[in-house]
């Protein structure tokens, strides 16, 4: 940890921008990126990227859970904070997504930002499934006081489609698709694979021939049948080991013929069209032809996604603020559906983004802003009280007449980034070096997703917090969820009620609300919530204020009920109703699980006559 010397108490730097950047406010230029000019900055944007040492990113979303105890909290383990942000990511979109290539040099960094604005539609005019998401009232609110325009969003935003997504669509399509070349098949091959080969070659003899021989009456000979002016020929196929092995045969007529993959609706292989062409320049000119259509097809259909292509290319460490959340997002609507657990979420993830740092984790390191969840909170905070020299360099970008106040976070995360670096004796260029043991320094903040814990704190597993500004932990099975005992009572009421009702009590316990219908029980010695949960189920040993609340409805449950609530995706408005259908669904599976077993039990006495 660093602690704040009081010789450094109150001392302020301002950030320094470029002369040609200074605006008031630190309102830098960020470039603005529509539908209009995407094209254009791509190649901008890819440099930039190839160039940098860090990618910062920050997003803009219509919302971020639907109800107070959707929002990931201190008690949660590392898969329900996941399986919420899962949930928020599925349900709402992202209508801003700002981009900074950055490098940090001794004190000084260099930024490029970017603020692109999406709109998901359905560009290819295809039986695609169509778009919808939900809104956050607080979210708009918000995005509207900024001057945001929802207009220009709507009709000028840069739409896209995931990886996933793009497969299904090239599949729907149709198109050929330029066969590459393969390497010979090491499996033996068959009676059947042989005649299909020798039959198909001497197919394809016959029709070179028959084209060499009768130039001149071409329709005649080949019908209309022609690609791009050019004869061909379409070999049915049933499986893609065929397909495989007319592409690997095909590799004897290399010198003039090109095979095309033609894909079927359902994904599997229709047919191999063979291409006959008049000379090696003529081949080179389709195969060119061919790639420049599929690279253009590529960037029509992926949209924004070339962005986070490239970023995922480039393998440099991307940083954020709130890692958790943005990447759901980012993997959600670019990369692929999210999996239901957060170990396969990392190890998806991990395959597009190596490195993802999240400030907040830098920030714990820091006592004064363990308790700070603001990004300019933090800087002016840093400013007053540590002596960190940094000089942000923004080359301009925006055009003159340009709104560029949209974007202005991921560059407060550059500044940020590099302030707590400097204060942390880290030395952000020595990623790009060959110095591991410095380059370790920041490699431990990498990759940690629970936004909860530190670099400094692994997580114990079953342990987490109750508070965010404790660090005391507790096991998730000494906590008791309570609802039912009515509306408007608060922690320290409920804590006081429950305090001469039980023995389970007379021990050392708190009470933390989680939304208005349903608290937490804490029991700081282990083993007394298993002796409360029995007393509940059994209606027993109970007195006072207890007793009565039972009577009027009181329940309680263990924390695997709420981790079940999470896994089987029962968002109830309140946490009260969702710990009720999951208790309901438990006790019907259980019910069903029984009359199964009856009715296997039955059988077994019944005679079959038809065995006599």
């Amino acid at each position: 940890m660093v602690a704040v010397s009081p010789l450094l108490q109150r001392r302020l730097l301002s950030t320094s921008v470029t002369k040609t950047h200074h605006k008031p406010h630190q309102q830098w230029g960020i470039k603005q990126v529509t539908k209009s000019n995407f094209a254009d900055t791509l190649e901008d944007i890819k440099s930039h990227v190839s160039n940098s040492d860090f990618v910062a990113v920050s997003l803009q979303n219509t919302g971020f859970f639907s109800a107070p105890w959707q929002r990931v909290s201190p008690f949660d383990t590392a898969n329900t904070a996941y399986l919420k942000a899962k949930y928020a990511a599925e349900r709402f979109q992202v209508l801003h997504f700002a981009v900074c290539p950055f490098t940090v040099r001794a004190s000084k960094v260099t930024a490029y930002p970017y603020n692109f604005h999406l709109f998901p539609r359905a560009e290819l005019k295809m039986e695609m499934p169509s778009y919808s998401f939900y809104c956050q009232t607080s979210s708009l609110i918000s995005m509207a006081r900024q001057g945001f325009d929802f207009n220009s969003c709507i009709n000028d935003g840069i739409s896209y489609l995931s990886r996933e997504q793009e497969s299904a669509a090239k599949i729907q399509m149709g198109n050929p698709i330029l066969a590459k070349n393969v390497t010979e098949s090491t499996s033996t091959l068959s009676v059947a694979d042989s005649v299909f080969i020798e039959r198909i070659k001497s197919h394809i003899k016959n029709w070179k021939k028959a084209y060499a021989l009768v130039r001149s009456l071409r329709k005649l000979v080949l019908g209309n049948e022609e690609y791009d002016s050019r004869p061909c020929m379409n070999i049915d196929v049933c499986s893609e080991r065929q397909a495989q092995l007319v592409v690997e045969m095909l590799q004897e007529f290399a010198d003039d013929v090109v095979p095309l993959i033609i894909p079927a609706r359902g994904g599997a292989m229709q047919a191999v069209r063979v291409v006959l062409t008049s000379s090696k320049e003529d081949k080179d000119l389709l195969q060119g032809k061919l790639q420049n259509d599929e690279h253009e097809l590529k960037k029509k259909v992926r949209g924004f996604r070339e962005v986070i292509d490239l970023i995922s290319a480039s393998q440099k460490p991307v940083v954020s603020h709130g890692s958790l959340n943005d990447l759901t997002f980012i993997h959600s609507k670019f990369i692929a559906p999210l999996p239901p657990t957060v170990d396969e979420f990392m190890c998806s993830l991990r395959l597009a983004f190596p490195r993802v740092i999240d400030v907040n984790h830098l920030m714990k390191e820091i006592s004064p802003l363990r308790k700070v969840t603001s990004i300019p909170v933090a800087i002016s905070q840093l400013k007053n009280r540590f002596f960190t020299p940094i000089d942000m360099e923004i080359p301009c970008q925006a055009m003159e007449n340009e709104d560029t106040i949209h974007g202005q976070n991921v560059v407060k995360i550059c500044e940020l980034f590099a302030r707590l670096c400097s204060i942390l004796k880290i030395d952000p260029a020595a990623v790009k070096s060959d110095e591991e043991k410095r380059a370790s320094a920041l490699e431990a903040y990498a990759n940690i997703f629970s936004p909860f814990c530190t670099a400094s704190e692994e997580p114990i597993d079953g342990e987490i917090k109750i508070w965010t500004n404790n660090t005391r932990t507790v096991s998730c099975e000494d906590l008791v969820f309570l609802w039912g005992f009515g509306d408007r009572v608060t922690a320290g009421v409920l804590k006081s009620l429950l305090q001469e009702s039980h023995e389970a009590f007379s021990k050392e316990f708190d009470v933390r609300l989680v939304d208005n219908s349903c608290a937490i029980v804490i029991f700081w010695q282990h083993g007394l919530s298993e002796t409360f949960l029995n007393t509940m189920n059994k209606c027993s040993d109970m007195r006072g204020p207890l007793r009565e609340m039972v009577s009027e409805g009181l329940r309680a449950a263990g924390y695997e009920t709420y981790n079940r609530a999470c896994r089987l995706g029962l968002w109830e408005s309140s946490l009260a109703d969702s710990l009720d259908r999951t208790l309901a669904e438990s006790d019907s599976a259980s019910e069903a699980d029984s009359k199964t077993k009856c009715s296997d039990r039955c059988n077994e006495w019944i005679i079959n006559l038809d065995d006599l």
